[in-house]
């Protein structure tokens, strides 16, 4: 009863939080009016009118799907790895996603002659397709490693390792890049709801949509893995495969938010360890279904913050996700949060 009024209210919160976003920034619509212009209400002002269609709405369901993508990577990558401080980037995939677009936006300027921060939805659509290709390139790597070692330790090592050889490359190409382009390359590693619009949201929007209720098939190898690999093969697990499933769906999961919103820090983290203190269980059943809800209320919750200053999107979004999601961590680090919540 307890955990469907936590479901319950974690749904109305999103609904509200939903409402503010389409109706706070820097010009205040009331809610009524925004309401409809959501049902085609051609009465009200057309500025009111495109703000909230071209810009707000787009921009709050980024956040959305966004936010429950990375809980729910988050959440699957803690379980893999049995690592408290384990996220989507564990494994490399968003350093995979920063690289490949790294090499696009840094080198455009300095090979082709022009700065790809100058060609508007073209250069956009062009990061988003090299941060796909980069982290997908990484995540093939990871799944062949995984074949080939068996403890999870190593596997996470190996992850790290290719963070730290990634921003190695990308320190060398920002040497040699010309300032507008490294200017362009820091904007976007700094996180964005606000990029994705128009059909590039509608397909970001599907495809989240797709993956996220398919992330739910894993919940009962979840749950084994739960209990160490030597119960959990014997109850006719296979643990490589398994692992493989999870590290594959966590990592496009990871890989297509970070394509589309640039790499969003601390939602993967800090979500998953609020939901186990919330729900008092670490149930994949009720884990996963109270992330997707909590990681979407929390980005949407970001992204309202961010705009607090009057301004759209004059914060950066990592920067409000770090101010909520690094105590959390640290009280992981110092022992004060109990991971395994009895259920």
């Amino acid at each position: 009863m307890k955990t469907t009024t936590y479901l319950i209210g974690l749904f109305l919160l999103i609904v509200v939080l939903f409402a503010l976003n389409l109706a706070v920034g820097t010009i205040e619509i009331p809610l009524k009016s925004v309401w409809l212009i959501l049902w085609g209400d051609d009465s009200q002002q057309e500025i009111w009118s495109n703000i909230v269609v071209r810009s707000r709405l787009p921009q709050a369901l980024t956040a959305m799907v966004a936010g429950a993508g990375l809980a729910v990577s988050g959440a699957q990558m803690q379980t893999v790895f049995r690592n408290p401080l384990a996220g989507p980037s564990v494994l490399g995939v968003s350093s995979g996603a920063t690289l490949g677009v790294g090499f696009v936006v840094l080198l455009s300027g300095s090979l082709g002659g022009v700065a790809l921060s100058r060609l508007g939805y073209l250069g956009d659509a062009a990061m988003s397709v090299a941060a796909i290709i980069g982290a997908l390139a990484v995540l093939s790597l990871i799944v062949w490693v995984s074949h080939k070692v068996k403890g999870n330790v190593t596997l996470l090592v190996i992850g790290v390792m290719i963070g730290y050889l990634a921003t190695a490359i990308i320190g060398v190409l920002k040497f040699f890049s010309n300032e507008e382009d490294v200017k362009a390359f820091v904007v976007w590693g700094l996180g964005s709801f606000s990029r994705v619009s128009g059909d590039q949201m509608l397909l970001f929007v599907t495809l989240m949509v797709i993956l996220l209720p398919l992330s739910m098939t894993l919940i009962k190898p979840l749950n084994l893995l739960l209990l160490g690999d030597g119960y959990a093969r014997s109850l006719g697990l296979s643990i490589k495969w398994a692992r493989t499933q999870v590290i594959c769906c966590s990592g496009i999961l990871a890989a297509i938010v970070t394509a589309y919103c640039g790499p969003i820090m601390f939602l993967g983290l800090a979500v998953p360890h609020l939901c186990r203190a919330l729900f008092r269980t670490s149930d994949h059943r009720i884990l996963l279904p109270a992330c997707v809800l909590a990681g979407a209320a929390l980005a949407l919750l970001c992204n309202l913050v961010a705009r607090m200053p009057g301004y759209e999107g004059v914060l950066p979004v990592n920067s409000v996700t770090a101010l909520i999601g690094a105590p959390i961590v640290a009280m992981v680090l110092f022992g004060k949060y109990k991971g395994d919540a009895q259920e």
